[in-house]
């Protein structure tokens, strides 16, 4: 358990008044005031599974493409976290009442990249994510266009949003937090939405995924370049080894 100190509302604990005498706090209750601590539970301590599996294969493998491809982006960084199904907890009433579990997909910028059970907000320096984004589902869809979407806005106060319906591409959108509120994004004239906590664009890109053909949210550069999963890099780089070869009269073939 973390020992932490209180500065919530909800955790607060509150001490009656002082005596008084003529008009001052009495002499015996003019003590120097201590920090009051309560013991928070650590990610050890909360629970991080709860058993239920991503809607269908296309949900699943559609949470695995953009974990890959953020993964690859932010290998380039020190820093930065990006995960998926996984709880996230940023308060004791949450704790208590376990109504809120976490997102598809979210990206944590200025992080650790640290292995972690759950995102436990008290443990990050209450840092919460930059980015998230919701897988829809007939049975999760109402829930993640407004009770989800009010608890990233006024709980973890996540500066952008995103939601995407991996068997109805038309169905997606994205919303950035301003003063406070979420006001919808508009798509460019590529057909993208920007992101520009992360400085990627969200695409559209139908071909082969884990033999599956769809239509796949992706991320791009700015300038339009997909962001490469693992495999994909690895067959660019025997690609252009390939080529090198060939250059030198080797057939790579016969290597």
């Amino acid at each position: 358990m973390q020992a932490v100190a209180l500065e919530t509302n909800e955790n607060e604990v509150v001490l009656p008044p002082p005596p008084m005498q003529d008009g001052l706090p009495a002499l015996e209750s003019q003590v120097k005031p201590f920090p009051i601590q309560v013991s928070f539970p650590t990610q050890d301590d909360l629970p991080c599974y709860d058993g239920m599996p991503m809607e269908t294969q296309r949900h699943k493998l559609q949470m695995d493409l953009l974990i890959d491809v953020l993964h690859t982006w932010l290998a380039k960084r020190s820093d930065g976290y990006v995960n998926g199904n996984m709880f996230i907890y940023f308060s004791a009433k949450q704790v208590r009442h376990q109504d809120f579990k976490g997102p598809d997909v979210f990206v944590a910028l200025d992080s650790s990249k640290r292995e972690r059970k759950s995102w436990v907000v008290w443990e990050e320096d209450g840092k919460t994510p930059d980015v998230v984004i919701e897988l829809l589902s007939d049975s999760t869809r109402n829930t993640d266009k407004n009770e989800k979407k009010q608890i990233y806005q006024n709980k973890l106060r996540v500066p952008e949003y995103f939601w995407y319906d991996p068997f109805n591409s038309k169905d997606w959108a994205g919303f950035a937090l301003h003063n406070g509120i979420y006001e919808p994004l508009t798509l460019d004239d590529q057909n993208r939405f920007i992101s520009k906590r992360l400085g990627l664009a969200f695409v559209l890109w139908e071909g082969l995924y884990m033999d599956v053909k769809a239509h796949w949210l992706r991320c791009a550069t700015l300038e339009g370049s997909l962001l490469p999963t693992a495999l994909e890099m690895a067959e660019q780089k025997m690609a252009r080894l390939a080529k090198k070869l060939r250059a030198m009269g080797i057939d790579p073939e016969n290597c």
